[in-house]
């Protein structure tokens, strides 16, 4: 069973930059479509920010474009996953999953913390 471990989130002021990262730990995970997902504070459901599909095309988020960028790096036998965020603002503020897209995978990682201040 694969296992997504997400990390890079912290405490940014507003206009900040983060670069969040996701780690598999299977190579299982290599095959399937990408995304990163975001649960806001008070809500029960995940929105996709910015998802990444194996022919390297890329799809954001409204309150995503212009701002972010989704990526993936091959590392020894599994491909990282990264969202690099600039320009942030307090709405970014959430826990940040990465999971596979339609569906994602049953099993989701702890997610990332990231808290913006205004």
């Amino acid at each position: 069973q694969v296992q997504l471990v997400e990390s890079g989130g912290g405490l940014v002021e507003t206009g900040g930059s983060l670069r969040l990262a996701c780690t598999p730990t299977s190579s299982l995970f290599n095959v399937y479509n990408k995304a990163w997902y975001r649960q806001t504070p008070g809500n029960q459901a995940r929105e996709l920010v910015a998802s990444i599909r194996s022919d390297g095309s890329t799809d954001y988020a409204d309150s995503a474009k212009g701002r972010f960028t989704i990526s993936r790096e091959s590392a020894k036998d599994v491909a990282v996953l990264y969202l690099q965020m600039h320009n942030l603002k307090p709405e970014d503020t959430g826990n940040y999953f990465c999971n596979a897209v339609n569906p994602p995978l049953t099993s989701w990682g702890r997610g990332t913390e990231v808290t913006v201040s205004s």
